[in-house]
C-alpha cells in the first residue's frame, strides 16, 4: 500500500512514521526547505529557538503524544518538573505577605488561589457532566454562572490564552472540560530534551529507516480524483500515484487542492464548512537572561497581564537550548481575532507587560514571532476542528487542523493522528 503525506509538521511526521511503521510505503512532500513546520529549532544567536511550539508538551511523559512517540519507536526523553503550572496574582499594600513594593508580585501555586469550595465544585461538574456535559455556551460563559471568583476569569483567559491561544469566550464549554479531564488524567507539562527538533529529528529517523521518502522544497499543488477516490497527488509538476493521502496542510487548503468539479458527494458544504474556520493566533517573545527569569520549569500563568498569557523556561530543564551561562524565556499571548490588524500594538502591550513582569531583573529580547494567516498558532481554533475525514473516504487531515477532542495543541495532534491511525490499520 502507498500513503502520501502533505505537508511535514508534527500530524504529517506523526502519520507517515506511524504507517512507514505498519508496512506502507511512504513518501513525504514538504513545500520548505526543511521539515518540522511550526515543531522544530532553528539556531539563533546560539540559543535553539523553536519555530512555533514551546518546546513543551502540554501533559509531559504521559500524554498522548508521548504514547504515540513510544508506540511507533521513538526514543525522546520528556522531563516533567514540579511545579507544573505557578499563578502571578497581584497583592496588595498591607497584605501580610507583601514585601516587595507597590509593583511586585508573588509567584504561588495556583491551589492558594483557588478556593477549597471552587475546586470541589469543578471536580463535582467534571465528574457529573463527564456523560452529558454542557453544550451551546462558551467557557467563560459558563465560569461566570457557576464559579464564584473573579479572578477565575482571568486565569481561564490566561490558560486557554496559553494553551489555544483563544480567549475562554470563544473556547466550547465541552472543550474546556474535555481539556480540564485530560488534565487531571495525564498530568501538566514536560520539556523533550532537546526542544521540538528532538521528536522531529526522531520521526524522520524512524521514516527514513522503514524506507520511507521526504521531498523538501516540494509542493503539492493539486490532488487526482476518479471514481470518488484520491488516486495521485501533483507535486513539482510531476504525478505520483497513491492509496491513500493524509494532508497535513489544514482542512481549508486541502478542499482548494480537490477542486471544485469533482462531483463527489458532500464536497460543497466541506468546502464551506472549511472555508469558514478562523484560525487562531498568537505571539512569542523570546528573552536571554544571564540569571534564571521565573526559576522553574513549567509554566507561569499571568492572568493580570494586558497580554501576555504565560511563560516558560526550558533551560531549567535543559540546559544545551541556550548558549552556556544563559537562560531562554518564552512569553506567549493569543491575538484575538478583533486584534489582528494591529499586531505591532499588541506586540508592544506584551513587551510593557514583560517589563512589569521582570522589573528589576536583566534581559535580552532575542526574537519576536507573530503567528497567523497563512502561519498560524493552528489553523482550526480548538473546539472547531471538521475531524480528521473527508468526504473522499481515503482522504484524511491531521496537525493543528484536525486535533482530537480535549487535546491541547500537540497533545490534539496526536490524538487526531491516532483517531486517522485506528480507521486507517483497522481496514
Amino acid at each position: 500500500m502507498k500513503a502520501i503525506i502533505i505537508g511535514s509538521g508534527l500530524g504529517g511526521l506523526l502519520s507517515a512514521a506511524k504507517l512507514s511503521q505498519s508496512g506502507y510505503e511512504v513518501d513525504v512532500f514538504e513545500r520548505l526547505p526543511i521539515v518540522g513546520g511550526r515543531f522544530t529549532n532553528i539556531p539563533y544567536k546560539g540559543f535553539q529557538l523553536s519555530t512555533g511550539a514551546l518546546h513543551m508538551l502540554p501533559h509531559g511523559p504521559t500524554g498522548p503524544l508521548a504514547q504515540l512517540l513510544e508506540e511507533i519507536g521513538v526514543n525522546v526523553e520528556i522531563v516533567r518538573r514540579k511545579p507544573n503550572v505557578v499563578i502571578r496574582i497581584p497583592r496588595k499594600r498591607g497584605d501580610t505577605d507583601y514585601k516587595y513594593g507597590h509593583k511586585d508580585i508573588l509567584f504561588e501555586d495556583f491551589r492558594t488561589q483557588f478556593s477549597l469550595l471552587n475546586r470541589i465544585k469543578l471536580i463535582y461538574y467534571i465528574v457529573s457532566t463527564r456523560k452529558n456535559p454542557p453544550t451551546g455556551q462558551s467557557f467563560e460563559q459558563w465560569c461566570r454562572k457557576h464559579l464564584d471568583q473573579d479572578w477565575t476569569y482571568r486565569l481561564s483567559d490566561a490558560f486557554f490564552g496559553w494553551a489555544l491561544s483563544l480567549k475562554a469566550a470563544d473556547v466550547p464549554v465541552e472543550e474546556g472540560f474535555a481539556i480540564i479531564e485530560n488534565l487531571y488524567h495525564y498530568g501538566g507539562p514536560g520539556v523533550p530534551m532537546g526542544g521540538c527538533k528532538g521528536i522531529t529529528n526522531a520521526l524522520v529517523n524512524v521514516i527514513r529507516s522503514n524506507g520511507g521518502i521526504i521531498h523538501t522544497s516540494s509542493e503539492v499543488s493539486s490532488l487526482i480524483t476518479e471514481d470518488g477516490k484520491v488516486t495521485g497527488v501533483i507535486a513539482e509538476g510531476k504525478e505520483y500515484n497513491t492509496d491513500i493521502v493524509l494532508s497535513d496542510i489544514g482542512h481549508p487548503a486541502t478542499s482548494k487542492m480537490i477542486g471544485e468539479e469533482t462531483g463527489i458527494l458532500g464536497m460543497d458544504k466541506y468546502a464551506h464548512n472549511a472555508a469558514e474556520l478562523k484560525p487562531s493566533a498568537g505571539i512569542k517573545i523570546c528573552l536571554s537572561s544571564d540569571k534564571t527569569l521565573i526559576g522553574h520549569g513549567g509554566v507561569l500563568l499571568t492572568p493580570y497581564a494586558k497580554r501576555v498569557n504565560g511563560i516558560n523556561e526550558v533551560t531549567n530543564v535543559d540546559p544545551s537550548l541556550a548558549p552556556e551561562g544563559k537562560h531562554l524565556t518564552m512569553a506567549h499571548q493569543c491575538v484575538h481575532w478583533n486584534d489582528m490588524d494591529n499586531l505591532e500594538k499588541e506586540i508592544q502591550l506584551g513587551l510593557e507587560d514583560l517589563m512589569d513582569i521582570f522589573a528589576g531583573k536583566e534581559y535580552e529580547v532575542l526574537l519576536i514571532q507573530s503567528y497567523s494567516n497563512d502561519w498560524p498558532v493552528n489553523r482550526s481554533p480548538s473546539g472547531a476542528d471538521l475531524k480528521n475525514k473527508t468526504p473522499i473516504p481515503n482522504l484524511y487531515v491531521v496537525g493543528d487542523g484536525a486535533k482530537g477532542k480535549g487535546g491541547i495543541e500537540v497533545e490534539g495532534i496526536a490524538l487526531g493522528v491516532k483517531n486517522s491511525m485506528q480507521d486507517l490499520l483497522i481496514k
